[in-house]
């Protein structure tokens, strides 16, 4: 009777309830506890399935003196009997680790090309989802909106904007500041004036008419309202429909709002003229040209939307590669920058729609404003408290202004020499000088604001917070 796994007689015999075959019981229990199967059959083994042997104990033989021939050759052809199994086992096992091998490398290239697969649909949803349009309808619109999509103006329209070119470039720089525009000593003299009770809640931007007296703003319930700054209340509400209300805008006399739902919608004396809705998703922002005769408007659908005024229909409509937060005309009108959640500024011509420009910030861009002088552009990053000044011939950011509160709303006055800046700690308002090319601060305020315009000849700056409170700074 010998062990199975020394082949020498056991001191201590036990046999296998699973294979029947004879162990030393030190040898199988180690096996045991190291593999937990079988030795002989490969089945599940445990100690409590060992019985053990009853025999007269063993004298040991003497191991041979391996001082003859044969035995010598015995030992040796013992040690390459189990050299021989071992170098098989390792040859069997290094197959299977190889064929395990082959079917996981098969398993992570299909995978591979799957998820590349699923990337390229997604994409390409993503880009046709892009550039859906919705014409202009309902009771409102004025006949059946032109679809477009990255094409130049109508010539007609191309004219207006060169004619307003013109025009505007041959005087603005020879234009003189008026005399009864705003100081820097009177805008040191600022205070608040007048506050107003909240009116509309979530309010993201205001606009103030020709005359100074009226302030368009609105807020989340899809509701605008006219402020009469001279009568203290609203003297007329605009109904924008369920979504928010993203941006508003006075356009000759009537007034413009955007609303989160894509619609933009155009009122004259409290009626609804115009609705359009060439924007797939949300409107963040409009912009109107300074010939009054062209809107333009941006959304989360990574397009620009140019309008003609007469008709009220879309003309033409460009995408990028980005959503777009912010909008402004050039004061000659011949260029159009949008700001986009990827930090780009994007300077377009407005005749043929091509990329003029492109400025880089570290984010999305919160608002953007272009000088009178005609060569500055302002911008502020959302959640930051600096703004960046660029310059465009230059292509070059020339002055960041730390203003030392978060800023959520930038506007250069009509004589391109100030600039506020206004966020939810407060309102502060940079001065540059031509003759010393230097820049300070003339007023700081600790009102609150989303959203802020210069007043009539720049005697007051008017604002609107997130509550829907509108305050006005001026001199008392």
């Amino acid at each position: 009777m010998l062990c199975t796994l020394s082949g020498e007689a056991p001191q201590v015999p036990v046999a296998s309830r699973k294979s029947g075959h004879v162990f030393e019981k030190r040898l199988i229990e180690s096996y045991i506890s190291e593999n937990g199967k079988d030795p002989v059959t490969g089945d599940e083994l445990a100690n409590d399935d060992l019985i053990d042997l009853q025999s007269a104990r063993v004298v040991r033989p003497r191991p041979p003196t391996l001082t003859s021939i044969p035995s010598l050759l015995s030992t040796f052809q013992n040690e390459w009997d189990a050299l021989a199994l071992e170098s098989y086992t390792l040859r069997e096992h290094l197959a299977q680790t190889r064929q395990e091998l082959s079917t996981a490398l098969y398993q992570h290239d299909a995978a591979v090309r799957v998820i590349a697969r699923l990337t390229k649909e997604r994409d390409e949803a993503r880009d046709a989802l892009s550039k859906v349009t919705i014409n202009a309808g309902g009771a409102t619109s004025n006949g059946d909106a032109m679809q477009v999509d990255n094409q130049g103006l109508p010539e007609a329209v191309a004219v207006k904007v060169d004619a307003t070119q013109e025009k505007l470039s041959k005087t603005r720089r020879k234009r003189a500041i008026p005399d009864d525009w705003a100081t820097a000593e009177s805008i040191q003299a600022y205070k608040p004036i007048e506050t107003s009770k909240p009116f509309y809640p979530g309010s993201r931007s205001l606009s103030i008419d020709a005359s100074g007296d009226l302030v368009l703003f609105g807020g989340t319930d899809g509701i605008a309202g006219i402020y009469s700054l001279s009568q203290d209340k609203i003297v007329q509400a605009l109904k924008g429909g369920s979504g928010a209300i993203t941006d508003t805008l006075w356009i000759d006399g009537k007034s413009a709002i955007s609303t989160e739902n894509g619609l933009i919608k155009i009122f004259e004396n409290g009626t609804e003229i115009a609705n359009l809705s060439a924007h797939a998703g949300e409107v963040r922002a409009l912009a109107l040209h300074p010939s009054q005769e062209i809107l333009a408007s941006v959304g989360v659908d990574k397009s620009y939307v140019l309008y003609d005024l007469s008709s009220l229909n879309a003309v033409s409509q460009v995408f990028s590669d980005a959503e777009f937060t912010a909008a402004g005309f050039h004061p000659d009108g011949h260029l159009f920058a949008a700001g986009g959640v990827d930090g780009s500024i994007k300077v377009y011509d407005v005749k043929s729609g091509a990329n003029a420009a492109s400025f880089q910030l570290s984010g999305p861009i919160q608002d953007l404003s272009f000088s009178e002088n005609g060569t500055w552009l302002a911008a502020v990053v959302k959640g930051q408290t600096s703004v960046a000044i660029w310059d465009l011939r230059k292509s070059a950011e020339i002055k960041v202004l730390d203003i030392g509160n978060r800023v959520e709303s930038v506007r250069w006055d009509y004589t391109g020499q100030f600039l506020v800046a206004a966020g939810p700690s407060g309102i502060a308002v940079q001065q540059y000088s031509k003759s010393t090319k230097e820049w300070s601060e003339p007023l700081r305020s600790a009102v609150p604001a989303v959203a802020v315009e210069w007043g009539s000849r720049a005697q007051s700056l008017v604002s609107v917070s997130a509550d829907g409170v509108i305050n006005v700074l001026g001199q008392q």
